[in-house]
């Protein structure tokens, strides 16, 4: 089988991954995914792929012909606006809602209307589509798919009615201020696990609170690592970076939690990333691994008598890496280059490392494109 994971990093991820899948389209890949999996920004996309899925026309090449008007536009207008400073104040400003609800509804407004869960591809209709989000409450992952929401200490709710836009939200509730998404379902519904050690709670299968996927895993390779042979991963996860006035944190409760969370974050990712590379070179796997931070020039794709990387690494590269984690607006200039970077990290890891027979694509998306910021 094989997976394809999203990662997170807000809309950055967003806009990095259609670079990712315009060049997994390309190579006529995209069709012969079993498995994608996403967390925050990667959810992002991956929900509305999947909404759109049986919209899609695969040619006889494997390329889906309409990507770009079901996929791409959408979702760089989407990447467009400023979401999280109004669900904030709105927050703020409002007793009776929480910044999560707004959330919800510009996800609801402006991407997946009223679809749901179940308007994902059923398992004999496409593939299958997981988007993660984590519990506040047991600490654990939590799972969000057509067939299924799960979480291992209480155990799975089939068939799950969850509005998309609810499902995404959860995914994407970067903590403090964009958290807890609340959830309440039947807890009736329930069915136990092979652990479901706090399937007895009913408070607990009855009301979730839900933060971003990227506090539990932020590439979201859990499932891929169980039930793939070939895994695919695009990891948007900003590389961090050294701080040099961690000194001044000290009057920002704020910053001081942030740094935090972006060292415990960093670990965790280094762990898993790590990981998995060790099941590739040990041939447990197959795959390939690109992220925003990678040096394009360390994909032996010239030594290997293959056509070399269409961008090369630069001081303009590393500030593509170093956008912000945000859910606010995107400049055309910026939106396109991260396209770009996606784009051109797909393909040399593709090519490098899954698929050496893969033609060379003859330009990036956005030539003429240029990074701010």
């Amino acid at each position: 089988m094989l997976g394809l994971a999203l990662s997170g990093g807000g809309f950055r991820a967003t806009l990095f991954h259609i670079g990712s899948l315009q060049r997994i389209n390309e190579a006529g890949l995209l069709g012969r995914i079993d498995e994608f999996t996403s967390v925050s920004g990667g959810s992002i996309i991956a929900a509305q792929l999947g909404l759109r899925w049986p919209e899609l026309v695969f040619g006889a090449d494997g390329i889906a012909k309409n990507i770009h008007e079901l996929i791409v536009e959408p979702l760089r207008l989407f990447c467009g606006r400023t979401i999280d400073v109004g669900v904030i104040l709105g927050g703020i400003i409002s007793p009776f809602r929480h910044p999560s609800d707004l959330l919800i509804g510009n996800h609801r407004k402006y991407l997946y209307g009223n679809s749901t869960l179940q308007d994902l591809p059923a398992r004999t209709g496409g593939p299958r589509f997981t988007l993660y989000a984590t519990s506040l409450q047991t600490g654990a992952s939590v799972v969000f798919s057509h067939e299924y929401l799960s979480e291992y200490h209480l155990g799975r709710l089939p068939d799950p009615d969850i509005p998309l836009a609810v499902a995404v939200a959860a995914s994407s509730a970067f903590p403090p201020p964009l958290c807890p998404v609340k959830l309440r379902v039947d807890p009736d519904a329930w069915s136990r696990g092979n652990i479901s050690d706090l399937h007895g709670d009913s408070y607990l299968r009855e009301n979730l609170w839900l933060a971003d996927g990227g506090i539990y895993d932020n590439l979201g390779l859990e499932r891929l690592n169980r039930l793939c042979d070939r895994i695919l991963v695009s990891d948007a996860g900003a590389p961090f970076s050294v701080d040099r006035k961690v000194r001044l944190a000290r009057f920002s409760q704020l910053a001081r939690t942030k740094r935090t969370l972006d060292i415990m974050s960093e670990q965790v990712r280094a762990l898993r990333t790590r990981d998995l590379i060790r099941q590739f070179v040990s041939g447990e796997k197959s795959g390939a691994y690109w992220g925003i931070g990678t040096v394009i020039s360390d994909f032996p794709l010239e030594e290997r008598g293959l056509v070399g990387a269409l961008m090369a690494d630069s001081e303009e590269t590393r500030r593509i890496a170093a956008m912000r984690t945000r859910l606010n607006r995107f400049s055309a200039e910026e939106q396109e280059a991260l396209i770009n970077w996606g784009y051109a990290q797909a393909d040399a890891a593709l090519r490098a490392r899954f698929d050496p027979s893969l033609a060379a694509p003859e330009r990036l998306p956005y030539p003429d494109a240029q990074a701010h910021g």
